[in-house]
């Protein structure tokens, strides 16, 4: 009888040791920073940008040390803020190149980058690199240009990310989901900032159409 008590008790204590160890290390998981890749792409007027600064003002609401970036060509609507179409917008600071990023990110928790299509191919390796220092990186750009070819850094940055949010806005010819963003103007640059009346979002079959 003394021998099944002391087995139960030693059984108890052994079950008690296996629930602190994993409260222990489900409490160290839980503290550290964990770093991440976010990917938030679309055609233009798809609410990327808007969805990017939503994430953003959270991430600042909850007292994070936040740094947001964006390519220092885009100034359609401020020179230093990431602005949306419906005019939300949030502080940010313009730099020529990705490498910038990585000297101006230090002690952040999270690092937002918009219009991320108009950055260096390098751009990939330097959100690699933050993510694996723990940072969680949002990123929001065009995942095709006005032909319809994947965009810049963004294919890489699509294979990478822990997490992909495709938006779409609607074709302005026949009401369907649009992920195509069409160039009317006969402008054969690839790169060219501009609004609704020199882009038109469009679903697949209209913009084979228009492309006709």
């Amino acid at each position: 009888m003394f021998s099944f008590v002391e087995q139960l008790f030693g059984l108890k204590l052994q079950l008690f040791f296996q629930f602190y160890k994993m409260f222990l290390e489900n409490t160290i998981q839980h503290n550290k920073r964990k770093g991440s890749i976010e990917v938030i792409c679309g055609s233009m007027f798809s609410g990327k940008t808007e969805e990017l600064i939503r994430r953003l003002k959270r991430a600042q609401f909850a007292k994070q040390k936040v740094e947001i970036f964006k390519p220092a060509i885009d100034t359609r609507y401020d020179e230093t803020k990431v602005v949306s179409h419906d005019s939300n917008s949030i502080h940010s600071t313009p730099v020529p190149s990705s490498a910038n990023i990585l000297l101006l990110a230090s002690e952040v928790q999270v690092v937002g980058i918009d219009e991320a299509q108009f950055f260096d191919i390098e751009l990939a390796n330097v959100c690699n690199q933050l993510a694996n220092n723990g940072v969680r990186v949002i990123i929001a750009g065009l995942d095709m240009d006005y032909l319809g070819k994947p965009f810049g850094p963004m294919p890489a940055l699509l294979a990478i990310a822990e997490y992909v949010t495709k938006v779409h806005a609607i074709c302005m010819r026949c009401g369907n989901l649009a992920n195509h963003s069409h160039r009317m103007t006969d402008e054969s640059s690839l790169v060219l900032l501009g609004e609704t009346n020199n882009y038109e979002p469009l679903c697949r079959d209209c913009f084979v159409e228009a492309k006709k």
